[in-house]
């Protein structure tokens, strides 16, 4: 009996706090199971460098936590992104994707992802992603994924260009 009363005691101020208003409503709100968002960090970045007038050159790192998930889209130049740590799911929906492995001298072509084609880029493999390549990605695993990108894009272009 004690139990019974006392589930149904905090019952009743759950909902009398998100009756007023007050902190209940926000701690209901704030209680979902959404992953945070990917988290996006410029790390350098030069407009104009030498033999790209027009561009800009960047550096950047990108955490993507567990089950969070990147929306269609583009970039507006060329990008590497090196897969740091964890596994990256991606899928290509128009264009298509170089996974290399290795070195970038001695790099080796692992897969082209094709349109229509979804594949897993583990930690130490790196993407070749053109303007033409329209993306997604997502983190089906259970640690973040951690990418390190370097991009020349159009020198006024967000880092990414997200497509309906």
């Amino acid at each position: 009996m004690r139990n019974r009363s006392r589930r149904l005691m905090l019952g009743l101020a759950a909902i009398a706090l998100v009756a007023v208003g007050g902190v209940g409503a926000t701690l209901a709100i704030s209680a979902t199971s959404d992953p945070p968002a990917p988290k996006y960090n410029s790390l350098a970045r030069v407009v104009n460098p030498i033999g790209a007038p027009g561009r800009a050159l960047g550096l950047s790192r990108v955490v993507i936590q567990p089950g969070a998930k990147i929306p269609l889209h583009l970039h507006q130049g060329t990008q590497l992104g090196y897969i740091q740590s964890g596994t990256l799911t991606y899928t290509v929906e128009s264009g298509q994707a170089k996974v290399m492995s290795g070195p970038g001298d001695d790099a080796k072509l692992v897969r082209l992802i094709k349109s229509g084609q979804t594949a897993r880029i583990k930690s130490g493999q790196w993407l070749i992603e053109q303007p033409s390549n329209h993306h997604r990605a997502a983190n089906n695993g259970s640690e973040p994924v951690v990418i390190l990108l370097s991009n020349l894009l159009l020198k006024d272009a967000k880092p990414s260009k997200l497509l309906p």
